[in-house]
């Protein structure tokens, strides 16, 4: 355990701040609510980034551009969503020294911005579909900022779309869920239940929100992705208008879908533990840290260090990528060199010290489970590629398992409430009732409804007790 990780059991927010220092991801920002993401932090997102938008691109959705600020008449064009967003809006009122003659929002999402030039862009159906995502930041000022998970400004993506009929778009909504599912399962190494929400948890004018809901090592969730089928709502909101096959005017039906840097906030509470970080290798920026070691930093430098950078060589052109680092901090003692990288969460260590020169092989050393591994010279790249699909298989299972385990059925409201009070987790129910009811659940329990589970899961709800409720789960969430 190490002295500068307050352990999870004790304190499990300190445990996660002290991760993020001790890992250099990030700190805050003199802006109240803001962060500075740190080089090793940016670069982890730029990783998840690049799997992500690689999906979007095979799946046809090509990147733009949008403006940060947006005309604050575009929100009262959509009565639901500027309700939504009006506690969290930063408002800009002047500018070059005088007041603006209409306020801009600081963009918190651009539904809004989108639509507008969608409605210039689309004239036919020949238009269509229109399939567009922007990388960029937002602003929602937050009242309890916490790093990763909830800042005033963070980075994301986010996916917008028009369609000629609603089938079209209903099925770009759940083709863009799965893509997240596929990514955050597959890349990242965190199990989701990918589904429904209920009509109180949907976004702010949607007819329909999907998510991919996690749940981290506190047995709390964290939704980690969510995808919009929005109707007509925003269309007719900026007039988004086609010709139709028939030669009739007709509203677009649109969608919108999007996941944020809160993904790394769900990689160190999935995946971390009370020595630091753990990345999954296969969205590690640093899969293996080489260190040459030596007692005689002569040695070091002009016998192993060469020794070290053929190795870096071989595994970066193997792992088709610049995903090796070679340590020559020779100054400071190996255990010291070996504990930033622990803490990092750098899959794989290969130390590399006179001994290991001698015998021709090299010591590698897993961060999931600490094992240690001897590998000759000829067997370290093949080695390396078949540990770091293990560790990455191993991260998945293990959160997978945990889940499982801590994942409850009740059958009554008062049977869900003890299970919330007691043990936690994930809680599954049958529920079928309306906002008002999921607030005074949230009210009495701190738990709200995290996903409606997919099937055709019919059951007696257990608020009303009416027949025909679909499962759903149910859980106190970040």
């Amino acid at each position: 355990m190490a002295r500068n990780i307050t352990p999870r059991q004790e304190n499990y927010s300190q445990w996660y701040l002290d991760v993020i220092k001790a890992a250099e991801l990030a700190d805050y920002a003199p802006v109240r609510g803001c962060m500075v993401i740190r080089p090793t932090g940016y670069s982890i997102w730029e990783s998840i980034q690049s799997k992500f938008d690689a999906a979007f691109k095979k799946t046809g959705h090509v990147n733009a551009y949008f403006p940060l600020l947006i005309p604050d008449s575009f929100f009262r064009k959509e009565a639901e969503h500027v309700e939504g967003f009006a506690p969290e809006l930063a408002m800009v009122t002047h500018a070059g020294g005088e007041k603006l003659e209409e306020p801009y929002a600081v963009r918190p999402t651009s539904e809004t911005v989108i639509g507008s030039m969608y409605s210039k862009w689309i004239q036919s159906w020949r238009d269509l579909p229109v399939l567009i995502n922007q990388w960029c930041n937002v602003m929602r000022w937050e009242k309890r900022p916490r790093l990763f998970l909830r800042t005033s400004e963070f980075l994301w993506q986010e996916g917008h779309t028009a369609h000629e009929t609603a089938q079209e778009a209903r099925e770009e909504t759940l083709r863009m869920l799965e893509v997240y599912r596929s990514i955050i399962e597959n890349e990242i190494a965190i199990p989701v239940l990918a589904g429904e929400k209920t009509a109180g948890e949907r976004f702010p004018g949607a007819v329909d929100t999907y998510t991919c809901e996690a749940m981290m090592s506190d047995t709390k969730a964290l939704q980690a992705g969510t995808s919009h089928f929005l109707g007509q709502n925003f269309a007719k909101a900026f007039d988004i208008q086609y010709q139709n096959r028939e030669g009739e005017l007709d509203y677009c039906w649109t969608t919108s879908w999007g996941v944020s840097t809160r993904l790394i906030g769900a990689l160190i509470m999935t995946h971390s533990d009370d020595d630091g970080l753990i990345v999954p290798p296969r969205i590690a920026p640093v899969k293996a840290a080489i260190i040459p070691i030596s007692k005689d930093e002569s040695v070091a430098e002009n016998d192993i260090l060469p020794k070290a950078k053929e190795l870096s060589a071989k595994l970066d052109d193997e792992l088709g990528g610049m995903f090796t680092k070679v340590d020559t901090d020779f100054h400071a003692r190996p255990a010291d060199r070996f504990f930033t990288h622990l803490q990092k969460g750098v899959p794989l260590r290969l130390e590399l010290g006179e001994k290991d020169l001698a015998a021709g092989t090299v010591r590698i050393v897993r961060r999931d489970t600490g094992a240690k591994i001897d590998a000759a010279n000829d067997k370290v790249v093949e080695t390396v590629k078949n540990l770091l699909d293990e560790i990455q298989s191993n991260l998945f299972t293990k959160a997978k398992t945990f889940r499982d385990n801590n994942t409850h059925d009740a059958s009554s409201y008062d049977e869900l409430k003890e299970i919330i009070e007691s043990k936690g987790g994930f809680v599954r129910a049958y529920f079928g009732g309306t906002p008002e009811d999921e607030t005074r659940i949230r009210e009495e329990t701190g738990a709200t409804p995290r996903v409606i589970v997919p099937g055709d899961h019919k059951g007696k709800c257990i608020i009303t007790g009416n027949e025909g409720a679909r499962l759903t789960v149910f859980a106190k969430a970040y």
